[in-house]
């Protein structure tokens, strides 16, 4: 049993694929996660996660950044909201997250998140813009620190 809560094994998680470190993130997934982009396909299992976020860790040009907005939990269920942040070379995407997620035994079982397609069509035109154009490319908000 891990001495941490749900909320640090979900933010731990989110800050190891934001440093393009899938194999420190999986630590704190179960091997039977269910992970869900709510209107795509679920995919199931560590091993089918792993290699959705193994691209980041293999292409320097492909990355992950976030920055939690706001984050609680309700026993093992957290809820996160984010703007996260998909870089593809040049063209680099930032949009608003909700995520679900749902900790047992000190791993995540479930990881659902959820967008809209009209913030990420949004956010693909101010990337494509940002590539051609870099000064128009916002950096994501600053990190809040607890205090």
């Amino acid at each position: 049993m891990t001495s941490q809560t749900p909320i640090d094994i979900v933010t731990t998680f989110l800050d190891d694929l934001a440093r393009s470190d899938t194999a420190a993130a999986l630590e704190n997934v179960d091997e039977n996660i269910a992970y869900t982009n709510v209107s795509l396909p679920t995919v199931h299992g560590k091993r089918k996660v792993a290699g959705i976020f193994s691209g980041m860790d293999r292409y320097s040009w492909a990355g992950f950044n976030y920055r939690m907005v706001n984050v609680t939990a309700d026993g093992p269920v957290v809820l996160t909201e984010r703007v996260d942040e998909l870089r593809f070379g040049p063209v680099v995407m930032q949009f608003w997250v909700c995520g679900r997620f749902e900790v047992r035994e000190g791993r995540i079982t479930v990881w659902r998140d959820y967008f809209d397609y009209y913030d990420m069509t949004k956010a693909l035109v101010r990337g494509l813009l940002g590539a051609v154009i870099p000064p128009l490319r916002k950096p994501l908000p600053p990190k809040v620190v607890a205090v």
